[in-house]
Parts: C-alpha cells; structure tokens; sequence
C-alpha cells in the first residue's frame, strides 16, 4: 500500500495547521519560528515590509501557554497570519506602501489586527502592497515590488494591491493572510499566484485602523489556500465596530436554498477580451463545474449591468475618494510617489462632484438590480483576469484587464472570490471569480467550496529552490 507524503507544516492550510496544534503534534512557537525562518531565508521575495519577530514569538508562547491550560481563544489558536502593510498595529510602521510614509510609526491597532490577537492568532509582520493600494499589477517600484513566486526568471505581476500577502501564502511563509479589496485587491493577487481571494460584501469586516482609498468601496478580506480557511477568517472577522459604521448597519450573511443552477457572464458582456490561452482555459474550467453536476446558464446583462459601465463608475468613485484622501501628497512635487500612482492620485482631481454624485446614485440601482437578475442562481461565474501574470511594464498598463473584470464586483457590492483553476503553457496560474448580491456570503462561500472541489486545481506550490527555500 502506498502512503501519500505528509505535507510539509509550511504547505498546510491554517485549518490544517489549527487542527494538529489542537491535537498536540505541534506548537504554536515550532510554527511560528518556521515561518520567521522561511521569511528571512526568502528576503529576495519582498514579500514583508515588517517582520515582527519578538512580537510573533511571544503571541505564540502565549497562544501555547493557553492552549496547555484548555483555554482555545479561536478557530485558528496558534495559528500565524501576515496582514497588509495598510492595518494599523500600535508600535510597528505603517507606510502604506509609500516612502511618504516611511517615518509612520503607528500609536494605535486596527479592529482587524485586535480581533486576529484576541482569538490567539500570531501576527508575523506587514506585507508589502501597491502605494496606497492605488493599482492591481502589484507594481511598486518605490518601495519594492514584492516578486511573483511562480518565475524566477521574470519579474511578472504579483497582483496588487495586497501584493506581499499572496506572494507570501503562495511561497509558503505565511499560511493565511489579509489584505484590502477596493477594485479587486485581493481577488487580483490570488488569481495570480494560484490562491483563494475573498471580498466580502461590504460591512461584514471593520475597516477602523486601516489606511483608506475610498470609502465608500473599501473592504478586508483573506487571501488563503482553500476556500475553507477563508470562510473561517471571515467568521472570525465578522463583527459591528463603532469604529467603523458602516458594520452597524450591515445585514448579516444570508443562505438562501441552494439550486446547483449558476450564471455564466455571456461573452458579449466581457468588459475586456481574453487571450486565447486563457479564453480556453476558462471553457475547460466551466466544462469541470458542468461536469460535477452544476447547471449553467449564460447571463447576457442588460444594459444598466453593462460591466464595462460598472467598472468606470467604479474606477470614478475610487479616484474622486482618493483625490480627497491623498490629493495634496499628489500636487507637491517634494512628496516621494511613483509618478504612475501620483497621475491616478491626480485624476481624481479633475472628477467633478456631481459626475461622482451620480456614479453614487447609479450604484444603488445596479445593486438592486443585480440582485434581481441573479434570482434563483446560486452565483454568477465570470473570468478575473484577461490572461495570467505578465513580465511588469513601465507604465502599469499591461494588466489592465484585471480591472476590467474585478471592479464591477466592487461597485455592485457583491461578496466575491477569485477560485484558482488551472495554469497556462508557461506555468502561470489562472483562475475565474464567483459573485453573489450583496449580503449572500455564506450562499457564495459554500457554493465556492463546491466548486472548489469540481474544479480540482488543488494546492501547487511554486519551486522553491530558486528563492533560497529548498
């Protein structure tokens, strides 16, 4: 009888990792120090802007100390985690992934950072991300771009803005991470490096402590190796914050009766073409779900939902916010900005209020309306990207379709993830994205896990020789 090879502390999934520290094959310190040893050895990465050593080692004493007397704070006790270098955590830098901030120590923590500690996980450091969380490429040449795991003879896109958080799972340093979905922030990275990436509807999560882009469309979500751990960080993120309102009003996820029936964005409503390679890549995907039992039925949406429409409006409420947020760092010639990030910053300027009033008014339609033509099916499946990671250009402009294909979410405020499904010629992942109307999480996240299972893309790792980890 052949037995399969036990996977390695550093591959498992945080549920995986939760289980065996519950069960006494490990520690939370044995974990942690891994961790810390990997991300050290894997420098080259830039996966980290921080790495809190001391602070992670004595949350893991902690969390075993506990553990020993019977006293289990979380679903993920013990458990490390990495977090956007956009949460406030009192004592340790919060640049935003800008050297305009460089000098940011923070005097407070964020909700996020609080809850992770206060149900017994350990905190690693920050991770790297686009400036301001202004771009999806990943790109961020002030500060350093944080390398995609999968080539390491290319410097391609890691996905931004939560860049370093899902170079960071995908390289096995840490096992679940978190970062910020404002026109795709999170789904983007996943998709490029092979992972789950959760945005949750918006509400569900609080955004105290954590460095805006726009307001309105900002959300917190995991980046996570199965669909599994992102449902449980969720739920353990889940909560009404005074310091952020908007938890208040927030409807709590709802699970409608499941039909199996799923919609499929009609090709004619792609906001962006695909390239070959991926285009059939995303039939053979669907083929796979049809395959396991699941009816699909084409959506071609109408005009108020045209995705190309969505995605402009969302792109007008993000600039407009983010002029408000960052406009004066962008007009002062001294402030050190990526020129790219400071023309987007500055755009926003130019958006008048009534243009962005009405892409507001516009908004609360289109989510009446989504929520309406998706009746019955259990979601709407769609492509997230136009092809996979690309070598990194100048001008930020060879990723444009990610965009394209994930901030429609945003401005529906939908609850989404991006679901790993394949990789191309070239060994890059590629992945397809699931939506829901707002307020059917726990709907989406269990329809995502049994696509998950159909489509049976399981947990690859990228070779990690080259990056000083084997």
């Amino acid at each position: 009888m052949v037995t399969e090879p036990e996977t390695p502390l550093h591959l498992r999934s945080a549920r995986e990792l939760a289980r065996a520290i519950r069960a006494g094959e490990t520690d939370s310190r044995t974990i942690t120090r891994l961790f810390l040893d990997r991300i050290e050895r894997a420098s080259e990465l830039k996966a980290f802007t921080h790495v809190a050593s001391e602070r992670a080692e004595a949350l893991a004493e902690a969390a075993d100390a506990l553990a020993s007397a019977g006293i289990i704070l979380g679903p993920f006790h013990g458990v490390p985690v990495a977090v956007k270098d956009s949460l406030a955590w009192a004592g340790t830098p919060l640049s935003g992934g800008s050297l305009a901030r460089a000098d940011c120590i923070s005097d407070h923590t964020s909700a996020v950072v609080r809850r992770l500690i206060a149900t017994g996980m350990v905190v690693l450091g920050k991770t790297s991300m686009t400036e301001f969380a202004f771009g999806l490429s990943g790109q961020n040449p002030t500060c350093g771009t944080a390398r995609n795991p999968w080539d390491p003879l290319h410097v391609r896109a890691p996905g931004g803005s939560s860049s370093g958080s899902a170079v960071a799972v995908a390289a096995g340093l840490a096992p679940i991470a978190i970062g910020g979905d404002t026109g795709g922030s999170v789904r983007a990275p996943a998709l490029l490096n092979h992972l789950v990436g959760y945005k949750p509807s918006s509400g569900l999560i609080s955004r105290a402590g954590c460095l805006p882009l726009s307001s309105t469309l900002d959300v917190l979500g995991p980046i996570a190796r199965t669909v599994e751990d992102a449902r449980v960080m969720t739920d353990v993120l889940t909560g009404p914050d005074f310091g952020d309102p908007v938890t208040l009003t927030a409807q709590r996820p709802s699970m409608p009766a499941g039909t199996r029936t799923l919609a499929v964005l009609a090709v004619d409503g792609w906001p962006f073409p695909m390239n070959p390679e991926a285009a059939e890549h995303w039939r053979l995907a669907l083929e796979r779900i049809a395959g396991s039992g699941w009816t699909l039925e084409t959506w071609s949406p109408p005009h108020i939902l045209d995705f190309t429409g969505l995605g402009r409006d969302n792109s007008t409420v993000l600039a407009f916010e983010a002029w408000r947020h960052y406009g004066a760092l962008a007009v002062d010639e001294s402030t050190p900005l990526w020129s790219v990030i400071r023309e987007r910053i500055r755009a926003g300027g130019d958006i008048s209020r009534p243009d962005y009033e009405a892409a507001l008014e516009r908004r609360t339609a289109v989510r009446t309306r989504f929520a309406r033509e998706m009746g019955a099916a259990d979601g709407l499946l769609m492509p997230g990207s136009d092809q996979s990671a690309g070598v990194l250009d100048p001008e930020d402009e060879r990723h444009a379709g990610l965009g394209a294909f994930l901030r429609p979410a945003n401005f529906l405020g939908a609850a989404a993830i991006a679901l790993p499904t394949s990789r191309d010629a070239e060994g890059m992942p590629l992945g397809l994205q699931l939506l829901a109307p707002h307020g059917r999480d726990a709907s989406l996240l269990a329809v995502a896990g049994g696509l998950e299972r159909a489509l049976g893309a399981g947990r690859p790792v990228p070779d990690p020789g080259p990056w000083g980890l084997g």
